[in-house]
């Protein structure tokens, strides 16, 4: 199908501080607070933590930049750009339509968790999760994720909250949201660290998360690690490269993508400082999957002082955390449908909510309905999170270094990164190119296939 929106006027971000707040709201979300902990305390904790850093710097950072410059100088969805920027030669348009495959695949599983957020609002109002006692925590999140009705009545209530905030469009809908209420989950977290440390084992939370022990390190790990840090950092999946289509032209992309990226780290940080001295002091499992989050932070908050409104706030501004990066997501297919097959913008965003209700659900009843059902030993809900995070993000950061290494040269990525010459950042522009060009594919496809054990 042509594109046929690309002549009518898009909308885009409206100031320098909306495209910094909209950005990071893509990236911090519940990849810090939910899946870095409990993949950090499945994968031995220090030394997974390092890995990490690693990849983000060496491979994630250079693949960020390179997104958000490919679809800025194109202004037009993954797929679209990807063309625009090629035209006539091989189809690394593929790129994008991988892109947003593994955006419905991430969304599919990542729907639920958001799901459980809401739903522990709700908990957290009415006060039935509030304790430190690991029976009780344990047996709140179990009986909520064992339920078929609730599991999917709440992922409902999160598909059709992302579906109206679509609408409104980038500037009133994604940037109005994220700009605003970022900044009050980061000093919530501080609050949280500040309590975390206080506990009795907190020195043992603090040895678990940074001090290594490198004989825990396998294949498997550090492609988990590079995985993670595609996710968190929403690359390989279409979602920077569409929300640099809505960049203005004068904003610094090195700059705005670093910024993002430290911003991510620390948030992950402060979530690992509020969580690991929790499982040490009230005898949790660090390596006890999705569930760590939910059983641990009501553990900590029932040792302060209006812990139960405190929690109520941390769970509202979780789930605001987690709408960001969820439409920045749900944005990737919304927009390839408007602009690739002519759909009005409330259409698009039917159509991807309708879709993603039918392949969400199945997520959502995992652990109910569905608990039975295997595909190569795992259930859906980690099937997914496997296929998206350690083959279509790492394969997609792959082909996007190439492409910009390869295809669109120096001249092209220099002339995007400096906004066209108004920028003096060439030194920056050619460190980022060599690691595009020779370093991050390498890496990237050493990982995968050692984490697959195919070397």
């Amino acid at each position: 199908m042509e594109h046929t929106g690309q002549h009518a006027k898009r909308d885009g971000f409206s100031s320098g501080f909306g495209v910094l707040a909209a950005t990071l709201g893509s990236a911090v979300g519940l990849g810090n607070i939910w899946k870095f902990p409990y993949l950090t305390g499945a994968n031995g904790g220090a030394s997974f933590l390092l890995v990490y850093v690693i990849a983000t710097l060496l491979v994630a950072l250079p693949v960020m930049i390179a997104e958000i410059a490919l679809g800025r100088k194109a202004k037009a969805n993954p797929i679209t750009a990807l063309q625009t920027l090629a035209p006539g030669r091989l189809p690394w348009w593929l790129i994008g339509a991988s892109g947003m495959l593994a955006a419905f695949l991430i969304l599919s599983f990542y729907s639920e968790v958001v799901a459980w957020v809401f739903a522990y609002v709700a908990k957290s109002v009415a006060g039935s999760v509030l304790s430190s006692d690991r029976a009780v925590t344990e047996a709140a999140f179990g009986t909520l994720i064992s339920d078929p009705v609730q599991s999917l009545v709440w992922q409902w209530v999160v598909l059709l909250s992302m579906g109206g905030i679509l609408l409104l469009g980038v500037a009133k809908g994604i940037e109005a949201l994220t700009k605003k209420l970022m900044p009050l989950l980061f000093l919530l977290l501080v609050l949280l660290c500040a309590v975390s440390l206080s506990l009795e084992k907190a020195a043992d939370g603090l040895a678990f998360l940074f001090n290594p022990d490198f004989g825990k390190l396998t294949g498997g790990v550090v492609l988990t690690a590079l995985g993670l840090a595609f996710f968190k950092l929403s690359i390989g999946m279409g979602t920077m490269m569409t929300y640099g289509s809505y960049f203005r032209d004068d904003q610094d992309i090195p700059a705005t993508a670093m910024r993002v990226m430290s911003a991510d780290l620390c948030v992950s940080l402060l979530a690992g400082i509020a969580i690991f001295p929790a499982v040490f002091t009230f005898g949790f499992e660090p390596a006890a999957g999705p569930a760590l989050v939910f059983i641990t932070i009501p553990a900590v908050f029932a040792q302060i002082p209006m812990g139960q409104a405190l929690m109520v706030v941390f769970f509202v501004l979780t789930a605001i955390a987690a709408t960001g990066a969820t439409l920045s997501l749900m944005e990737v297919p919304v927009l390839i449908i408007q602009e690739r097959f002519g759909l009005p913008r409330r259409k698009a965003t039917g159509v991807t909510l309708g879709l993603l209700a039918l392949t969400g659900s199945t997520c959502a009843l995992t652990n109910s309905t569905l608990a039975g059902v295997t595909l190569f030993g795992m259930n859906l809900f980690d099937l997914f999170d496997f296929v998206s995070s350690n083959l279509l993000l790492p394969a997609g950061g792959i082909f996007i270094a190439l492409f910009v290494g390869w295809v669109w040269g120096l001249d092209s990525f220099r002339q995007a990164l400096s906004n066209e010459g108004r920028l003096r950042n060439d030194r920056l522009a050619y460190m980022v190119y060599f690691l595009l060009r020779f370093v991050s594919p390498l890496l990237i496809l050493v990982v995968m296939l050692k984490g697959l054990n195919l070397i």
